[in-house]
């Protein structure tokens, strides 16, 4: 063989060089396995990290199941609240939700078509009220009620034709396609279908803590009652403080011997800060429709727990939805706990 075929001919591979591929190759495939598996563990242990989750509320119930964003379904309860508030059926709830998810997708807009506001797109120039009022969703939702409730038989009348009554839409039979989504929202925060609303949420975020008011409440939870009592009205019956079961907290809560509230924090909260609320008529729909109305507006009024008839929600584990709870809440009555500084 000459000198030149010798040198055309490829030279073999190094043994070093195959044996760093493999050893290149075994790294990865190791690496690979154990971000898989860590990847899998924490999957189902969320709670060892604070690995953001998808924020938003569902129902999920024997009538369906429905996703919503906080947003839409803290107004959304509101809704629900002011039609209890009435002691209207829950047919009128259902039409409310249904028109609002059709106009505004239940996001309370600053505008609309030509001068359309808020919830329902209801405008200051046909006489439903000033900007001012119809951007707040108690009034707005309200104003629809006083319409509705005015058409004879409504709670018989196709879903659609109850709205258009009221609404005047140019797209009247656009009304029906959200009558499912309804029922099955209306079920939940209205107290018929319990524990079926839960928001999943990183955070509630927390409220400004200060002097206990002469109610015994902070004023983060004194905040609460006063929505509640602006939104449903005479449903609210007795409000109390839960006492603090730490001594040593800031400030003094009421009276009597109520069990401590829960609390989504390792520090004990200040007094103050958790309120059992009882319904008026005191049924268990009530008190459904009171608890699944706080976890609905529990970032806009910063609520860490909420708990009623043995069951419990908690901000800090909310991707675990209602369960059951031993902290003992007085029979009848919806433990609200707000998260304080």
């Amino acid at each position: 063989m000459s000198l030149q075929a010798m040198m055309d001919q490829p030279s073999p591979p190094s043994r070093r060089r195959r044996r760093g591929r493999r050893l290149g190759c075994l790294s990865f495939a190791l690496m690979l396995a154990v971000v898989v598996g860590v990847g899998v563990y924490l999957g189902t242990h969320r709670d060892l990290l604070p690995i953001p989750v998808p924020e938003g509320c569902t129902v999920d119930s024997a009538d369906g199941t429905i996703g919503l964003s906080i947003e839409q379904m803290d107004n959304a309860g509101t809704i629900a609240a002011v039609g209890m508030s009435r002691s209207l059926p829950e047919r009128a709830v259902t039409i409310s939700l249904a028109t609002a998810m059709q106009e505004s997708k239940l996001i309370n807009l600053t505008g609309g078509d030509r001068d359309s506001i808020g919830l329902f797109q209801q405008r200051p120039s046909m006489g439903w009220g000033t900007p001012d009022q119809i951007g707040d969703p108690v009034y707005a939702t309200n104003k629809f009620l006083d319409k509705l409730v005015q058409i004879q038989g409504y709670t018989q009348l196709p879903l659609t034709v109850a709205a258009q009554d009221v609404q005047h839409s140019g797209f009247p039979d656009a009304y029906a396609t959200h009558e499912t989504d309804a029922t099955v929202l209306s079920g939940a925060l209205t107290g018929r279908v319990p524990a079926a609303l839960n928001c999943t949420v990183n955070s509630v975020g927390t409220t400004t803590t200060g002097s206990v008011s002469s109610d015994g409440l902070q004023p983060g939870a004194s905040a609460v009652v006063q929505r509640m009592q602006k939104e449903f009205g005479r449903v609210v019956g007795t409000v109390r403080a839960v006492p603090n079961a730490d001594p040593t907290a800031a400030g003094t809560a009421g009276t009597g011997t109520a069990t401590p509230a829960r609390s989504s924090s390792a520090t004990p909260a200040p007094a103050g800060l958790a309120l059992d609320v009882t319904p008026r008529a005191g049924t268990a729909a009530g008190g459904w429709a009171m608890a699944q109305w706080a976890v609905a507006h529990c970032q806009d009024l910063h609520i860490a727990d909420v708990e009623y008839a043995g069951k419990a929600w908690t901000s800090s584990d909310s991707t675990k939805g209602w369960q059951a709870s031993t902290d003992g809440a007085p029979t009848g009555s919806v433990r609200i706990t707000v998260a304080g500084q």
